[in-house]
This record gives C-alpha cells, sequence and structure tokens, in this order.
C-alpha cells in the first residue's frame, strides 16, 4: 500500500516545525489526527521516525532518512502537477489523494479501466471512480475515447511517469531504513543491453552478492528504447550498454566506462579463422545484420560502405545473442560484434574474433541514469562494482592485444 500523501505532508511539518501541535495548525488537523498518521508511517516504514522530548520532536537516524526521501517525492509531485494545472495553484499535492494517483498509474501502465482494476484486485468502476476524481481535480481531461476504447491522454502519461518517479522514492526510502536496521537493504532493476548482459553484469553481481547477499538485483532486457522508457519512468534503476549520442532524452545523464572495440566474429573452423580479413575475403561470405537504428547498426554500415560491400535484401538482422551464436556455429557467415560479448565462446574454443579491417574501431559503452536519481548506499556500491569491472574488463583486453 502506498502511504497517505497527507500523512507524509503532515510528517514533513512536523519535522520542519519540532511539534505536533504546531503541524495540526499548519495542516489543519486535530491532534489526534497527526498522531494517527505519524502512528501510520511508523508502521508503514517498519521504525520509529520521531524522538519526542519536552522540548519538542526530532527525527530519529530512520526518520532523517524518511524524511529526505519524502521531501524528494513531494517536491516530484508538486512539481509534475503544477505543470499539468499551470501555475496558478501551489498546493496540488493536498488536493490529490495516493488511490488516485495509484489508479492512474494503473491505466496508463495497461492502457485501459479494466486492466487496470484486475491488476489493483478491484472493480473498474473503483478505478474509474478515483481516476476520474483526478481528472476534476486537476481540471484537464486525462482520459479520451478511441476506436480502442478509453484510453489515457498523453498529459496522463506524463503525469503518471512523475507518480511512478515520487513512488520509487518512498520505496527507497524503505530500503535504506531497513538496511540501516540490519535486514534486507532494497533491490535493484539493471537494464542491460546485450554487451553488459553477456560479460560485464554478471561478474560485476558474481562479485557484489557476495558482499551483499541481502540486495536483490533483476536484470531486464529488450530493445534500447523500451528500456530507456522503463528507466525514465522509474521501472528500473540503471541502463548499462552501448552510449547514444546525442543525448537520448533531457532527464538521462551517461556515464562513459570504456570503449569497446568491435571485430569481426565466425565460428573457429571458418575459412578466415587466424586471418586479417581484407575487403576481397569478406565479401565471399554472407553476414548477420545488428538491428537498424543501433550504434553497432552504425559502425556496421560504415564497415560495408568502406569496403564495398553491400547487404543482400532482405538481410538476416539479429540482435539476439543467442540467436546470433547459432548462426556462426552453424555456417559461415560473419557478423561485427565485441569481443567482450563472445567472452565465453571464445574460451571454450567455439567462436574467434578477427581483426575489424579498418582497425580500432571503438563504440562508447557506460551507464545512463536518471538525472535526479539518488542511488542508495547499496546501491552506490553497486555502481562502484560495476565501474570496477568495467575497468578491469577494459584493461584485459588491452594486455591482451599489446600481447
Amino acid at each position: 500500500m502506498r502511504p497517505n500523501l497527507r500523512h507524509l505532508q503532515c510528517f514533513r511539518e512536523i519535522v520542519r516545525l519540532g511539534s505536533l501541535s504546531a503541524a495540526g495548525r499548519a495542516m489543519h488537523m486535530s491532534q489526534p489526527a497527526v498522531t494517527q498518521a505519524l502512528t501510520g508511517l511508523e508502521t508503514h516504514f517498519g521504525a520509529r521516525l520521531l524522538t519526542r522530548a519536552s522540548s519538542g520532536v526530532t527525527p530519529t537516524p530512520e526518520g532523517e532518512m524518511c524524511l529526505v526521501r519524502v521531501e524528494r517525492a513531494l517536491n516530484q509531485l508538486r512539481e509534475a502537477l503544477l505543470d499539468t494545472r499551470g501555475a496558478e495553484r501551489s498546493d496540488a499535492t493536498r488536493l490529490v489523494r495516493s488511490g488516485q494517483l495509484d489508479a492512474l498509474s494503473a491505466v496508463v501502465e495497461f492502457g485501459n479501466f479494466s486492466g487496470a482494476a484486475k491488476a489493483q484486485r478491484t472493480s473498474q468502476s473503483n478505478v474509474h471512480r478515483s481516476a476520474r476524481a483526478l481528472e476534476r481535480t486537476l481540471g484537464l481531461p486525462l482520459f479520451e475515447k478511441t476506436s480502442f476504447g478509453v484510453t489515457p491522454t498523453r498529459e496522463a502519461e506524463r503525469l503518471a511517469r512523475s507518480v511512478r518517479l515520487a513512488f520509487s522514492e518512498l520505496s527507497q526510502a524503505h530500503a535504506e531504513i531497513r538496511a540501516l536496521q540490519g535486514m534486507d537493504s532494497g533491490r535493484t532493476v539493471l537494464a542491460a543491453l546485450p554487451l553488459a548482459r553477456s560479460y560485464l553484469v554478471p561478474a560485476a553481481l558474481l562479485e557484489f552478492s557476495q558482499a551483499n547477499p541481502r540486495h536483490g538485483v533483476e536484470i531486464i532486457d529488450g530493445t534500447y528504447a523500451h528500456l530507456l522508457a522503463g528507466l525514465r519512468s522509474g521501472e528500473s534503476d540503471v541502463l548499462i550498454g552501448a552510449l547514444r549520442d546525442p543525448l537520448p532524452a533531457p532527464d538521462v545523464v551517461q556515464e562513459h566506462l570504456f570503449d569497446d572495440p568491435l571485430a569481426i566474429i565466425a565460428r573457429a573452423r571458418h575459412p578466415l579463422a587466424g586471418k586479417r580479413p581484407t575487403a576481397a575475403s569478406l565479401r565471399k561470405y554472407e553476414w548477420i545484420a545488428p538491428r537498424r537504428g543501433s550504434p553497432l547498426r552504425a559502425h556496421f554500415d560504415a564497415l560495408l560502405a568502406s569496403k564495398g560491400m553491400e547487404l543482400p535484401d532482405p538481410a538476416l538482422e539479429c540482435n539476439s545473442l543467442a540467436a546470433a551464436r547459432a548462426f556462426l556455429l552453424e555456417s559461415d557467415r560473419l557478423m561485427l560484434l565485441s569481443a567482450h560479448q563472445i567472452h565465453y565462446e571464445m574460451a571454450a574454443g567455439l567462436l574467434v574474433a578477427l581483426p575489424h579491417p579498418s582497425g580500432h574501431v571503438m563504440r562508447p559503452i557506460g551507464l545512463t541514469l536518471r538525472r535526479n536519481w539518488r542511488p542508495t548506499a547499496v546501491q552506490e556500491r553497486l555502481l562502484t562494482v560495476l565501474r570496477r569491472v568495467a575497468r578491469a574488463a577494459a584493461a584485459s583486453h588491452a594486455r591482451d592485444k599489446s600481447g
């Protein structure tokens, strides 16, 4: 269950004013209601948030952690609601309810009221009532009738993304408090592109999990566009893989980890194995092309153009390493790829990496993060391990090349 927004605002006022009664006056709440709000939050977060004394109330260590996240969550909601309503009202967060925002998020996620109701295990009328109440409060349409039924507007989608990001701050608070108590320390969702999934992320997680066994990590995959959208909406915390130029969105930042050298990949018994490929030799074989629109496809197209080669139409395009491995092992096809991505296949003697005919051709690999994301201490340790493993992989490859 989401904590009550009014209770979160009340907690913030208690800490700011140092008094339950003063917070009650500021929030137009009775003292019993303020006490009930505080009790509800302490139950939700599983910790005492305030210490009471004759001089007033002060936050506990858990309360201080919680306050930082509550402030971030409320500020995000306030900015999102003001953007939606316009700047004429400064108390927008006091007008909406957590249940209304949950209903909005569910309708946006599932695209309709019936799917949202099933996900929330409630009736469609309840979801409809909450969502429509939010629409009336904000004074603008959040849903429209289409040939597919009632669907959320773009304004609703934008607001729902902000809502998910705000509520993720409260999940972070819960994780930080439990870590402080010596219990489990939350979870991280890693969105991993093919290179990261094949070697970098597994190697980093093996090291990280030994030192942080109580922290859950989920790895998800998909197309870059899908993973980027999930990162921006708070469905994942970190996107790792090939960086984009220009920056794909204003609300994310990219951190360069290393430059990944590209090579021509073939089966170990390929006629070109052990040789330096030339334009003439490369023209003899069929290729597996990367997905259109990806940075790797741009490098691939440049390779073909520089050697006067053309892809057959239609071409065999593949973004799945598992499928590409099967194609490579069962034929003389070639593929432009990173040697890091076939680390284990090379170690097993199944595939080989031939030098790129144009010399050292690199693509930047790194992390993509939400611009205003604040990782927990444990998540920061995970990022540190990812950075160290990436540097080690790059250094190892450089030694192999020089040797």
